[in-house]
């Protein structure tokens, strides 16, 4: 039995300048979850942005029929590993939030099964996140988020929630599953925020 996830392999010999501090590169794409993987139609999958003023609502085709941005990005986890220049296909934030008034500054990102994570508002516009739902030319395989996961590569990747289902506006910070556990509120793997 191995206690080592499939696809990390050590530390990397020589340093890349793409690497924050901590990290190691590795080549595999690791699965770490919160809890088990749901089973999601794209017939039963909604999207939902719920501000002050009411809920904003997509279904698969009404959301795939919106601006699709291809991002090539580098990822990095909070348990050391990044993989670089990452291919990505989805819908920016900016596009899903083009017509949304909102007074509110934070985020709960809320996914099918329960998990949770926040993000200021100013981290997700101005072309920093997308709600991905391609993997390297193909739909996003189940164990890494699909049909759909928010995509939030400049931030650790647990922010990045997995099996996304909406958006909640806050007007407070409020910490998600993993922050409330003793994860950074923040997350920013160029500053090693990590932990509390």
């Amino acid at each position: 039995m191995s206690f080592i996830s499939r696809g990390f392999s050590g530390r990397s010999r020589e340093r890349d300048d793409r690497l924050p501090p901590g990290q190691t590169l590795v080549h595999d794409f690791p699965v770490l979850s919160a809890g088990p993987t749901p089973d999601i139609d794209t017939a039963d999958w909604e999207f939902t942005i719920r501000t002050e003023s009411g809920v904003h609502r997509w279904n698969w085709d009404e959301f795939t029929s919106l601006k699709i941005d291809d991002v090539d990005t580098d990822i990095h986890c909070v348990t050391h590993w990044s993989k670089l220049g990452t291919k990505w296909r989805g819908v920016s934030l900016d596009t899903l939030f083009e017509d949304i008034e909102t007074e509110q500054d934070y985020v709960m990102a809320h996914s099918y099964g329960g998990y949770t994570t926040n993000v200021p508002l100013d981290e997700l516009l101005d072309g920093k996140a997308w709600v991905a739902f391609e993997y390297d030319g193909e739909p996003l395989d189940p164990e890494h988020g699909g049909p759909a996961r928010l995509l939030v590569p400049h931030l650790y990747f647990w922010k990045s929630a997995k099996w996304v289902r909406g958006l909640e506006m806050m007007d407070q910070d409020e910490p998600g599953f993993w922050e409330q556990n003793g994860y950074h509120i923040h997350g920013d793997p160029w500053k090693e925020e990590r932990y509390w």
